[in-house]
């Protein structure tokens, strides 16, 4: 008797590849935020953004981007706020 021939049943798990069954791959759930987290410090300010854009963030609920990164859904009234210095220099940049 040769027992040198043995065959572990779970020897296809240690290579999966040379296998003909199959194997689950379990990931960790991540929780990816679409929206920009800046600590609330961009919500201080008024950011420069396309009048379509505006109208068309009103109209649909969908955020906007403004020119300093800033993602939000408009909802307050900008002329309350002063202007954001990041979107005013790059305004200004890209004006000169």
């Amino acid at each position: 008797m040769n027992f040198a021939s043995f065959v572990n049943d779970a020897e296809p798990l240690r290579n999966p590849d040379q296998s003909a069954g199959t194997s689950v791959l379990e990931r960790p759930q991540v929780e990816e935020s679409p929206v920009r987290d800046d600590g609330g410090d961009a919500d201080r300010f008024a950011h420069y953004v396309s009048r379509d854009r505006i109208a068309e963030s009103r109209a649909t609920g969908r955020p906007v981007v403004a020119l300093c990164g800033k993602v939000w859904v408009p909802k307050h009234d900008p002329s309350k706020y002063p202007v954001c210095p990041d979107c005013k220099r790059i305004y200004d940049e890209m004006m000169a």
